[in-house]
């Protein structure tokens, strides 16, 4: 759905050019087949809108305007080089009359360009740590800063990996395309761990005001669905698709009229999406019925995601078979911040003392020296165990560690509701 004009003309640009910012870049891309150009081309469309929309008004339909003034662009581009190549021809240069072979075309084949570009930026030519930057940058629509901040390291590295991304994709000629045989499979694992990071960014936002962006959970949801319609036989993509649809059930209930957030405890389970559980429950049997293993990373996470959905209150959940769960992922894709889950698991089903001698011992884990949720889980097992004024200065602490507003918020009421 595309989002509606605000009264603004400013605010409107800045809202719209974030929301359709992935989709102008990906219809760009398909013209120029170059992901830096494109975003150039992008960038030149907004910097006309910045002209256009404060004396003629927001077009009704903001997202297409721009879509159509970057793509003008881009095919005046291509007509320009058209030209020069046809200068080179003229004097002395040829070209073959007969044109090469098409390939077959793809029985699998769809046509969706950001599922393209998806593809694209995670080709294995890239560092990891490069195509997580480059695809959060153009599919995400973060900024540098917000990525950097994301991540916990400088915005000049952040800002030197998008580059470097680009022009590697650039000089080694990768091809705007969902690549065909053993290259899709060679580049799966990359591209669903970058759907995951785009929908995390709409489900909890790592900045700004507003807690959730429904519009990234919209388009990863979208991307990972047909990714599976893509490739029916591999569980992990089902498995995906089941995690996403889960907890996007969840999205009604996550927040207050005023935007504030709802922890799961509090959600009022009426409100979850039915439709979407049952869609996650199919996807997760396509999962284990596709596997010939043991289950996956997104199969775990998926199977944990359903163990909430089956269950009417948060009182009823399996916190015995989640935390179990927790175990398995710990084993199969180890990560501190699966263990802090783990922990919030075991808390329910063991309660918080040996829930915070896991949590303790994840203090010394450097990739969590700036992450907020350590000291907010902390925290609530100190609260829990009537250590308040500790779980006070744990909840202040994840509050100036906070960098979305809607979150910061609700750290220092929970820290205000701690007695002295």
């Amino acid at each position: 759905m595309e989002p509606q004009p605000a009264t603004d003309p400013r605010t409107a640009i800045e809202t719209v050019f974030r929301l359709e910012f992935p989709r102008v870049v990906a219809a760009v891309t398909r013209v120029v087949r170059d992901v830096g150009i494109a975003e150039e081309l992008a960038q030149d469309a907004l910097v006309a809108a910045l002209e256009q929309w404060p004396r003629d008004g927001v077009p009704d339909r903001p997202g297409a305007w721009l879509t159509a003034a970057a793509r003008h662009r881009a095919v005046d581009l291509v007509r320009r080089r058209e030209n020069y190549a046809r200068k080179l021809q003229e004097i002395g240069r040829t070209l073959e009359d007969t044109p090469p072979p098409q390939e077959p075309p793809d029985p699998d084949a769809i046509d969706d360009d950001l599922l393209r570009l998806v593809f694209t930026t995670c080709h294995p030519v890239l560092s990891a740590e490069a195509r997580t930057a480059l695809t959060l940058r153009l599919l995400g629509g973060l900024s540098t800063a917000e990525i950097a901040r994301a991540y916990l390291v400088p915005e000049p590295t952040v800002a030197q990996r998008v580059v470097r991304a680009k022009r590697t994709l650039a000089t080694k000629n990768v091809a705007f395309e969902v690549p065909y045989g053993p290259d899709r499979e060679a580049r799966l694992g990359s591209v669903l761990d970058v759907i995951y990071l785009i929908f995390n960014e709409g489900y909890a936002a790592t900045a700004g005001d507003d807690w959730l962006r429904p519009a990234l959970c919209e388009d990863a949801l979208r991307l990972a669905r047909q990714l599976a319609a893509l490739m029916p036989k591999e569980p992990e993509v089902h498995a995906l698709v089941s995690l996403l649809e889960f907890q996007t059930s969840r999205t009604a209930a996550r927040t207050a009229p005023d935007g504030t957030p709802v922890l799961l405890r509090d959600q009022n389970r009426r409100r979850w999406n039915r439709m979407l559980i049952a869609r996650g429950i199919t996807a997760l049997d396509r999962a284990g019925a596709t596997s010939a293993g043991a289950p996956g990373p997104y199969a775990l996470q998926a199977a944990i995601a359903a163990c909430h959905a089956h269950a009417h209150t948060y009182e009823d959940t399996d916190w015995a078979a989640i935390a179990t769960l927790y175990g398995l992922l710990a084993a199969r894709a180890p990560s501190p911040v699966v263990e802090l889950n783990r922990a919030v698991a075991v808390s329910m089903a063991d309660g918080p003392g040996p829930a915070l001698e896991i949590v303790d011992t994840l203090a010394a884990e450097p990739v969590l020296s700036g992450y907020h949720l350590l000291p907010s889980v902390r925290g609530d097992l100190l609260l829990r165990l009537g250590r308040t004024a500790e779980a006070r200065a744990e909840f202040e602490r994840a509050a100036a560690l906070a960098r979305n507003e809607r979150e910061r918020e609700l750290l220092l009421a929970r820290a205000a509701m701690c007695p002295s």
